[in-house]
């Protein structure tokens, strides 16, 4: 078994990071909120942080949600009327995190995101629910041409997955066209604990004392998000009034480097002494889209895209109207997350079927989910 080397974190955060941060005066948190994708990585940790602050609970999923003081758990699916109606009863606010995966089937991935939307926003209409939060995604964007990319940068949706995130947007818009105070949120894709994915197998790599490939040079700058403040960027528009709350928001790691230091920063953290080894950008992507295209590969197109150029956004409109601060870069989310995985590996037994030496399918259908490395896995012996 391999030692754990010890590092810190730049700003030496404690495992749960309790506080708040600013919020515009004069508000507080709904008292009874009903969250949609609450056995989801964010579900679960909003859960937790509404729990905290003396709400109650209404925790809406598809799979069943552990039943615990302040949560009245509610199983179904997000394209269900009736189930909905009856998570939304009362709720003074509903959060709609569900949603699909880039690696989902076309089909679903559109009936979940657009159809759910849709269903969500009509039962919360139905229920009197003065305030709907959905979850987006800066997917919309598809492969923005101006960087860093405001909010009214146009949507360029690129592959099934980012036109189903744009599509639930101009939902969202009919909506609150219609009235309703329907808050748009766009994260990068966020990190911490619970978070597997594709970041599975660069913690898995590291662990093993191996170096990790990147895409070209790995000198462009990709954004990421702290869980922690994705959560404190929903309490924040929760808590704000209608006229701030009801805009859309890019919500983003304030402090980021590039590709490289990023992933050397966990290779380090390993302590194997390994490095993030550089690629031919153009010949790697040709053989991983046709890997793609066979299923060999879990890294699907958009993915390649977004390695070989900057992708990052503006958050001060989030700063200034919500008060929004995130407190950790990349380099603390992706290391906070990679001791989670060590402290889950080490007391996990092993998954003959899957990635990373844990439980699961490893098929990629949930965030928590490793997704099975296909062949990308016998690559390691390269490196």
């Amino acid at each position: 078994m391999v030692t754990k080397a010890p590092y810190e974190l730049p700003h030496e955060l404690p495992h749960e990071l309790p506080h708040e941060p600013p919020y515009p005066a004069g508000t507080a948190l709904p008292a009874r909120v009903a969250v949609t994708g609450a056995a989801g990585v964010l579900g679960t940790h909003l859960v937790d942080r509404l729990l905290r602050a003396g709400g109650q609970v209404s925790a809406f999923d598809l799979r069943p949600v552990p039943a615990r003081p302040g949560v009245r758990p509610v199983t179904g699916d997000i394209r269900d009327s009736g189930a909905l109606a009856q998570a939304f009863a009362g709720a003074d606010a509903v959060v709609h995190c569900a949603s699909a995966l880039p690696s989902y089937p076309v089909a679903d991935i559109r009936s979940i995101i657009v159809d759910g939307t849709t269903s969500v926003l009509t039962a919360a209409r139905a229920a009197a629910v003065p305030t709907v939060v959905h979850i987006s995604s800066t997917a919309v964007y598809g492969l923005p041409r101006q960087v860093p990319t405001p909010e009214d940068h146009p949507h360029e949706p690129v592959d099934p997955y980012s036109r189903a995130k744009a599509e639930a947007e101009r939902v969202a818009e009919r909506f609150r066209a219609e009235g309703m105070c329907v808050p748009v949120l766009r994260p990068k894709t966020f990190l911490g604990p619970g978070r597997m994915g594709l970041f599975d197998m660069l913690f898995q790599w590291a662990e093993e004392g191996r170096h990790f490939p990147v895409l070209g040079k790995g000198d462009v700058r990709i954004q990421m998000l702290a869980l922690d403040d994705l959560v404190d960027a929903v309490s924040a528009v929760l808590r704000a009034p209608a006229e701030v709350a009801c805009d859309t928001y890019n919500i983003g790691a304030a402090e980021f480097g590039t590709l490289r230091e990023d992933f050397q920063s966990v290779l380090d953290a390993a302590g194997h002494g390994k490095r993030v080894i550089a690629l031919p950008g153009r010949p790697a992507v040709a053989v991983l889209r046709t890997l793609e295209r066979t299923g060999l590969s879990p890294v699907y197109g958009r993915l390649l895209s977004k390695l070989l150029a900057d992708s990052y956004v503006s958050v001060d409109k989030a700063r200034e109207r919500l008060g929004f601060r995130p407190r950790m870069s990349n380099r603390d989310a992706i290391l906070r997350t990679y001791d989670w995985w060590r402290t889950r590996r080490a007391t996990t037994a092993p998954d003959p079927a899957g990635g990373g030496g844990r439980p699961g399918k490893g098929d990629g259908r949930t965030s928590r989910d490793p997704w099975r490395q296909g062949v990308l896995g016998l690559a390691k012996v390269f490196f």
